[in-house]
């Protein structure tokens, strides 16, 4: 069922969603955390179906904030829904005037008691989400670099330096296949690694990570490579046997090379965003391994710049990584199941 409010307040939506929850038999024990999904009105259709579809996993109470005009008097809209394709409660929340800059005051009443609280930017999102009055309510607070405006790699970059856990962003959640795949290459054929390779699309946020990433784990040069893409099309680490490589040309299916073996092939699709955010949701800890990944990618301190077929070695010199070998234990959360992305 749907209730719709218009120049409502945070009180009568509250009120309303009771009033939707003993109609529908819904009771709001049975779900697990508030979802906070904060949007503009070109995005925010997209945004709310992939939330819907989260919830199916994790039952939520899902709260869209659509932040409109500045301009004008403040006015609150609000459209409380049960089921409609979600697993639990969906409310959306239209701001506009000065109410746009006090969400936080319209969205504190509404969340479960005794609950944890997501927040996801789809789009741009705050360079210091932690800091933002939203972000303050939350445990973990989502952004996607990927879909940002402007240079994305540099937004990546400044969210980095600004870094606070329980912070993550979906372009790190798009590498969970890519390192459990390389960590169990180097498993099998456990050799010194003496530099490494990521070929990607020019301004690749998931790029920059995996580059922070093996920097970090296994203290060597790293060169980004521009390529045709789509997105990440080859990660190779390199050693004096041969390269431990995955080669993803077509965005779905990979070959994975180990020296010694026949090649083999492994599926590695890339996924959809509702997917992405389920991964994230099923563990509400820090992730310790985005934290040492985000905190090199900080150190750099410098921007790459690139052109097709050119390599820019990332060194050693930029930070100071700790020396240690990726495993399939050191990336904790590439164990988790998941499909390739």
């Amino acid at each position: 069922m749907r209730i719709d409010l218009t120049e409502t307040t945070a009180s009568t939506v509250s009120a309303a969603l009771l009033q939707a929850r003993m109609r529908a038999g819904s009771p709001a024990m049975g779900m697990v955390l508030t979802f906070v999904v904060v949007t503009d009105e070109a995005t925010h259709d997209e945004a709310m179906t992939a939330a819907r579809m989260v919830s199916t996993e994790h039952p939520s109470r899902i709260l869209g904030v659509i932040r409109g005009a500045r301009r004008g008097r403040p006015r609150l809209d609000a459209e409380v829904s049960i089921g409609q394709g979600a697993s639990g409660e969906t409310v959306l929340l239209r701001l506009s005037g000065e109410l746009v800059d006090h969400a936080v005051s319209v969205v504190t009443p509404l969340l479960l008691p005794d609950s944890p609280v997501v927040v996801w930017w789809p789009a741009d999102a705050p360079h210091d989400p932690a800091a933002d009055p939203l972000g303050r309510l939350a445990l973990r607070r989502i952004t996607d670099a990927a879909a940002a405006s402007g240079s994305r790699t540099e937004v990546l970059k400044r969210r980095s330096r600004h870094y606070t856990p329980g912070d993550t962003d979906l372009a790190w959640t798009r590498l969970t296949s890519w390192r459990a795949l390389l960590a169990a290459g180097l498993d099998q054929h456990p050799v010194r690694i003496t530099g490494a390779t990521v070929e990607a699309t020019k301004g690749n946020p998931s790029a920059e990570l995996m580059a922070a990433w093996l920097r970090c784990r296994l203290s060597v040069d790293v060169a980004l490579v521009v390529s045709a893409g789509p997105g990440i099309t080859r990660v190779a680490l390199h050693s004096r046997h041969g390269d431990i490589a995955l080669h993803r040309p077509d965005g779905r299916l990979a070959d994975f090379t180990i020296p010694g073996e026949a090649d083999r092939p492994v599926a590695l699709q890339r996924r959809e965003t509702a997917e992405l955010l389920a991964e994230e949701l099923r563990r509400l800890d820090n992730d310790d391994v985005y934290q040492d990944a985000v905190q090199v990618l900080a150190l750099s301190g410098r921007t790459h710049r690139r052109r097709r077929g050119a390599t820019v070695p990332v060194s050693e010199s930029d930070a100071a990584p700790s020396r240690r070998v990726v495993t399939k234990t050191s990336t904790r959360r590439t164990t988790k199941k998941a499909t390739p992305s």
